[in-house]
């Protein structure tokens, strides 16, 4: 059997390594906010594993704590600048929907 050979198809590689997310020292718990806040994106949804580069146990175990410092008050369920912003924007519409006397 004939195997074809492809010349010209070459890999890339990243010649930048980068650091893993999380270093050995690091202890994964919900009293650890300095860590748990990185894999929160800005309106307070866990980040997927994907983007925060970790494995299945890491971020299971990053899930974990977020949503234990979220039931302890640690940590907001949302973020609440967002929610003001939505707030006073639906303020400044809802004058025009009342009928007029």
């Amino acid at each position: 059997m004939y195997k074809a050979k492809r010349p010209f198809l070459k890999f890339k590689r990243s010649f930048r390594r980068r650091l893993p997310p999380i270093q050995s020292r690091d202890r994964i718990d919900y009293r650890n906010l300095s860590l748990i806040s990185r894999f929160i994106s800005e309106q307070g949804k866990i980040l997927s594993r994907r983007v925060n580069r970790l494995t299945l146990k890491q971020q299971r175990l990053i899930t974990i704590a977020i949503k234990q410092a979220r039931i302890l008050s640690s940590l907001p369920f949302l973020n609440n600048e967002k929610q003001f912003e939505r707030a006073a924007s639906t303020a400044r519409t809802a004058g025009y929907r009342t009928k007029k006397k």
